[in-house]
């Protein structure tokens, strides 16, 4: 990938910038701390990738900005792309992404920003963990490597390798096993079933075909008996039918009766209403006269509700008019006693400016005091700027001499203790190599333990299978047991028939059933109980196995504490050789610091400067009491300025306030004149006078109005008569009426009645003529029930039977299926346990590695010795042995590790000893051999390299061999781009991007 050009609006420091990658190979980008160079390179992983180092999405969008835009376009396999990433604040990504032809720019964006990034991947080849692992060696991070444990360092390794894909697939091939496995158990179970049922197909056959010659027999009777029944049905249907037709006579002579008495009841109550109607008809001239005096006092109430109508309206206007009136006084009078109380402050102003004026003559004196004292206070802040400095100065010789006292002093305190460390493990030599040796025996002993432990755990597994196959075996046992139970105590009924041909059995074939049924009982059952003599031998010995397992455990829990513990003796032991020569020059240098310490000779240069400040303050003479009682006196009459201050503002006040004296008193005039007007005068209490006026002349008294309404409410009950007898009117020609349909109804009730009477004793006497076939009926019907039944059950049979022998034929299919199927789990099983293996650590991982370190590690060397002149030279180890020390008698298995061992022309030593500017050579270099490494597995050139603050930990000497080597691998890419934050190294690049820091947020300079 080939940067072409980059344009950026409001991403994270950026406003607005474009920088134009044309023509630059070797290029520098520079700028203070802060200013934006690294997330010009952001800016390019997320408008690819849509990773950036921000935590949230919204987060790469410039303070105060809605919208983020990156605009990247650049060339890969001689193609050129383009690629724009948007996004609004809280909203979501806009992802384009173009390809350059001859007419332009032509899109290439998915449906959505997954199916777009998909195609950005397909075509650069080059995904983001790739990317920043290989072409970009980003800031803070180029250590991280180096910094791993060596087990850590070969799973980072196996990742960027991409290897995880191989745990996915073992693990997926150790389930595929598990589940082949599973299924080939259950299988072989299954056919064991099988091959037990399949048994019973000749019994089954032979069954069917007695049973279908009994069915014809019943059948053949049943058919007979049911034409004897039918025959017997139509003689008790006819018999019904007149049954039922005497019901219905009898049921309509019943309705017939009770109409008749229904009706009677209606013809008294029409009677009792027409007596209440002559009451009230004869009534007529009362009801209409009281009717008459009611309307009349309805009128006159409705004439005093409109009276009262237009009094409420005038008395509510009155009091709203007389409400106003008094808000109007009310405003004017708060008017008043505002200006009343400001002339009275006012005149209190005026008394207490009087006061203050008094004391002008004691001010005056007061200021030629405080005039001496400043000037006294201004000499000793003079002679204060001149020693300060110089007791700052004292000060910090003082501290650098107590520095060096108090570094000589904790420097012979450490060679002491680290004197008494080193006499203790010299003296525990002996001791060490006693320990080293105690714990490799016991290391030894556990080994073995480890191994009689697996061999323990393979034999609990085995009696857990067994366990499960007797358990299968147990469970057909209990069912077969149970099948032969309910056949003898089918065979204990007097009528027993066959179990299995469900034919009657004589009394000597009953006997020969029954010894065969209770002697495979008996056979069943001892092979039951043997089974579960086997399974409670199995527990027992699983029980056993788990005891002995958790011993075993326990002693091999302290294992990798015991092999921690060796490693850690065999290191201090082989220190102790070291330690005599460390003693004689510790016990040199204790001496020297010691003597120096009794003479006081360190620090001289800082002591006789000490000496001379000392002389030079003594001749200034400045003393710092006399300077805090100065400041003091001047802060005792500094009053007498703020006396003076308030004087003058005192002369100013007073004239203010005598000219706003005479508007205020005539301001009180006017508001009491207003108030008299508006009580008196005003527009309001003329409109008050007149409608206390109307309302005098309305005449409307409550009191009458009251009693005519007591009055109307008595008589509403002359209003209900009314109603009362003109409904009356109506309904007494209706009642007249009605009352002669019903007796009318009654008469032809009876007639009907008669009638029905006589039909009820012509059925009766045919019933009676006529014998009842029910007993016969129902005898004959519970006989065909019982065939029925019989018949049932021997068909149900003859079906039992014949789904049986379907089943049978089935399950024939199926076991041969089933053994097809068995030998195809088995190879499958075979087939993923060894694709698991191959899978593993141990497998393609542990090869691809081993393939792919000698490559890493040729060219790291060649980039090595470029930077450090042939000096520096790595080494990857990929395995070591288990044992340590000098008394291991025997070397156990090798440990998968990925150890970095570095030489130089003192030895090999490790990667913490080297100097910054060393260890930043070696991560260098790994790290770009590993970027040409990922670039070329991911099937893509490495066209770019990206070197993000590199130079920071680098001498003068350091940063010129690595500008050199940059130089010389420049050939090797596209483009490379540095980024420095050091001044004096961007004239070393001829072609540079200054970042600079605005207001207007990170600017661009292309220099070339």
């Amino acid at each position: 990938m080939i940067p072409v050009q980059l344009t950026l609006k409001n991403f994270l420091s950026y406003r607005d910038a474009t920088l134009d990658f044309g023509g630059l190979h070797t290029a520098c980008i520079c700028g203070s701390n802060g200013a934006g160079k690294s997330s010009l390179l952001e800016a390019i992983t997320w408008a690819i990738w849509g990773e950036s180092r921000a935590a949230a999405e919204d987060d790469v969008i410039h303070s105060g900005a809605k919208e983020v835009r990156v605009d990247f376009t650049f060339q890969t396999n001689h193609q050129k792309y383009r690629v724009i990433r948007t996004r609004m604040r809280g909203g979501t990504s806009v992802l384009e992404f173009q390809i350059e032809t001859p007419s332009g720019f032509r899109p290439l964006t998915g449906k959505g920003v997954r199916a777009t990034q998909d195609v950005i991947l397909q075509h650069i080849k080059l995904d983001y963990d790739t990317f920043i692992n290989s072409a970009y060696l980003r800031q803070g991070r180029a250590d991280e490597f180096m910094l791993k444990r060596p087990t850590e360092r070969k799973e980072i390794l196996a990742e960027l390798l991409k290897l995880t894909l191989y745990d996915e697939l073992e693990e997926k091939a150790k389930d595929a096993s598990k589940q082949f496995k599973f299924r080939v158990e259950e299988l072989e179970r299954s056919l064991e079933n099988i091959q037990v049922q399949l048994q019973q197909r000749q019994t089954t056959e032979a069954q069917r075909a007695e049973l279908e010659g009994e069915l014809n027999q019943l059948q053949q009777v049943q058919a007979l008996d049911n034409i004897q029944l039918q025959s017997l049905q139509v003689v008790q249907h006819q018999r019904q039918n007149w049954e039922q037709q005497l019901s219905f006579v009898k049921q309509q002579y019943q309705n017939l009766t009770q109409d008749s008495d229904r009706l009677g009841q209606e013809t008294a109550a029409v009677r009792s209403q027409l007596a209440d109607l002559d009451q009230i008809l004869n009534q007529e001239i009362d009801i209409k006269q009281g009717y008459s005096h009611y309307q009349f006092l309805v009128s006159q109430e409705e004439e005093f509700s409109a009276k009262f109508e237009q009094h409420s309206r005038a008395t509510t206007l009155k009091q709203q008019k007389q409400q106003q009136l008094v808000k109007q006084i009310q405003d004017i009078e708060r008017q008043l006693q505002q200006a009343e109380a400001q002339l009275s402050a006012l005149e209190q102003q005026e008394r207490e400016i009087q006061q203050t004026l008094t004391k002008s003559g004691e001010v005056d004196a007061a200021l030629s005091q405080l005039n001496a004292a400043r000037q006294h206070l201004q000499h000793l802040d003079q002679l204060q700027m001149q020693v300060n400095p110089l007791l700052q100065q004292k000060i910090n010789l003082q501290s650098h001499i107590d520095r060096a006292h108090a570094s000589l002093v904790a420097r012979i305190e450490q060679l002491q203790s680290t004197e008494g460390q080193l006499q203790g493990q010299h003296r525990r030599q002996p001791q060490l190599q006693q320990a080293v040796m105690e714990v490799a025996v016991q290391i030894e002993e556990l080994e073995k333990k480890r191994v009689y432990l697996q061999r323990v755990q393979e034999k609990g597994q085995e009696r857990r299978h067994f366990i499960e196959r007797l358990q299968a075996h147990q469970r057909d046992y209990e069912r077969i047991l149970g099948e032969l139970e309910q056949k003898l105590q089918m065979l204990q009924n007097p009528n027993a028939i066959c179990p299995l041909c469900e034919r009657p059995l004589d009394e000597h074939h009953w006997n020969r059933v029954v010894e065969k049924t209770q002697s495979e009982y008996q056979d069943t059952q001892g092979q039951f109980w043997v089974v579960r003599e086997q399974m409670a031998v199995s527990d027992r010995e699983i029980q056993v196995l788990r005891q002995e397992y958790r011993e075993i455990s326990q002693l091999l829990s302290g294992y990798d504490s015991l092999r921690e513990h060796r490693g850690q003796l065999a290191a201090q032991l082989q220190a102790t050789s070291e330690i005599q020569q460390q003693l004689q020059q510790i016990a040199v240098e204790r001496e020297h610091l010691e003597r120096s310490l009794q003479a006081g000779d360190y620090a001289p240069e800082k002591q006789a400067e000490l000496k001379q400040l000392d002389q030079y303050l003594h001749q200034l003479n400045y003393n710092e009491q006399d300077h805090a009682l100065a400041r003091s006196e001047v802060e005792r009459w500094r009053w007498a300025e703020i006396k003076q201050g308030q004087i003058k503002d005192a002369i100013k006040r007073q004239t203010q306030l005598a000219a706003k004296k005479p508007e205020l008193q005539g301001n009180i005039a006017q508001f009491q004149l207003q108030i008299q007007q508006l009580q008196i005068n005003s527009q309001l209490a003329r409109e008050i006078a007149d409608l206390e006026q109307q309302i005098a002349e309305m005449g409307y008294s409550s009191e009458q109005h009251n009693q005519l309404r007591q009055a109307v409410r008595q008589g509403q009950s002359w209003q209900m008569r009314y109603q009362q007898l003109l409904s009356a009117q109506q309904q007494y020609p209706q009642l007249q009426i009605k009352l002669q349909e019903l007796q009318e109804g009654i008469t032809a009730r009876l007639a009907d009645a008669q009638k029905f009477a006589q039909q009820i004793e012509q059925i009766v006497e045919q019933l009676e003529a006529t014998a009842n076939p029910a007993a016969q009926i129902q005898a004959l019907e519970q006989k065909l029930a019982i065939r029925r039944r019989q018949l049932d059950e021997k068909i149900g049979q003859l079906g039992r039977l014949q789904q049986l022998a379907h089943q049978l034929e089935t399950l024939q299919g199926q076991y041969e299926q089933q053994q097809q199927e068995l030998q195809t789990c088995k190879r499958q099983q075979r087939v993923y346990q060894e694709l698991a293996q191959a899978f593993g650590k141990n497998g393609i991982q542990a090869l691809m590695i081993e393939n792919v370190l000698p490559q890493l590690e040729a060219e790291t060397n060649q980039l090595l010795s470029r930077l450090s002149a042939n000096q520096l030279h790595v080494q990857f180890v990929t395995q070591k042995s288990g044992k340590s020390g000098r008394n291991s008698k025997k070397n156990t298995k090798l440990i998968d590790t990925l150890d970095i061992l570095i030489a130089d022309a003192k030895g090999t030593r490790a990667y913490e000893t080297y100097s910054g500017g060393e260890a930043f050579r070696i991560n260098f270099a790994i790290r770009l051999a590993l970027a040409r490494l990922l670039a070329q597995r991911a099937g893509s050139a490495l066209q770019l390299l990206i070197v993000d603050e590199g130079f920071g930990t680098q001498d003068a000497e350091g940063c010129d061999r690595l500008i050199a080597a940059i130089n010389a691998i420049a050939s090797d890419f596209a483009c490379i781009l540095t980024v420095t934050h050091m001044p004096h190294l961007k004239e070393a690049f001829q072609a540079r991007i200054e970042v600079t820091k605005t207001q207007q947020g990170s600017q661009l300079h292309l220099l070339i």
